[in-house]
Parts: C-alpha cells; structure tokens; sequence
C-alpha cells in the first residue's frame, strides 16, 4: 500500500512568477485579492472553500494560485514594501476596489473572468463558475 501525502497548493505571490508557471504547466492564473486578516468575507472564502480538499484537488489539476493581500494587523509586518507596492499595482492594473475579488487569466495573462465578494457557495458551486471562466479560454483557444 502507497502511502499519498496531500500536499496543500503553494500559493505565489508574484504575478510574473505565476504567469512563468502557467504558461510552463498550461494553466490558467487565480489572483485572490484578500484582506486575509482582517476581512471576514476573505477568510470565509479561504476556509470554505480555498482550504477544501476539493478546490485543492482543481487547483493542482487547472490553477496556479496568486495571493494578493492587503493586511491590516500582524500579517501586515510580515509582508515587505516591495511586495505591498507589487500587490497595490496589481489592484490598481485589475480595478480591484472590494475584498475578496478573484481574478482568472488565461495561460497569456488575459482576464477571463473575476469575483467580487463570496456568499455562500460550497466549494463544488465555487469550482463550478471558475470551469465556466476556464470554458472561454477554451473557446478563444479554439476561436469560437
């Protein structure tokens, strides 16, 4: 009997990195804009969902996960000036202006869709609108 380690993702936090890592794996780009310390809405969604086994298990398959977070409390000192500049930019380049918003690019770095906000979804309901942004890589790809 083979013993499987669940490994959990790693989550990037430079896009240029993740883009490199996409495009190397065909995968699409995940950004999560997240208030990770102090947004209940944020942690919410990372615990329901993002921490599930089931979104692991998509992730690894389709995703190459971005943290952007914007911390106010401890967190906050663990995050360099360089990468809290990094991650306003990115706000800014994607008009983000609410907590949580995901973002999907495609494997060229090209919006194929976003979130704002989490409700309630199961992580199944969760997976199932980001495989309905992945659907329209699929048609670009194919042009149709």
């Amino acid at each position: 009997m083979v013993a499987t380690l669940r490994a959990e993702p790693t989550w990037l936090t430079k896009l240029d990195e993740a883009k490199a890592k996409a495009q190397k794996e065909n995968k699409a780009v995940l950004l999560d804009f997240t208030g990770s310390d102090w947004c209940p809405p944020c942690m919410k969604l990372k615990k329901t969902v993002f921490d599930s086994s089931e979104f692991q298990k998509f992730a690894a398959k389709h995703l190459v996960l971005v943290e952007v977070d914007f911390p106010r409390g401890k967190k906050l000192k663990d995050l360099s000036e360089e990468q809290q500049m990094a991650n306003k930019a990115l706000a800014q380049q994607f008009d983000v202006d609410a907590f949580p918003t995901v973002i999907l690019l495609d494997v060229n770095g090209k919006k194929l869709g976003e979130n704002r906000g989490y409700g309630d979804d199961t992580p199944a309901q969760y997976i199932q609108g980001l495989e309905k942004m992945l659907a329209r890589q699929k048609k670009t790809k194919t042009g149709s």
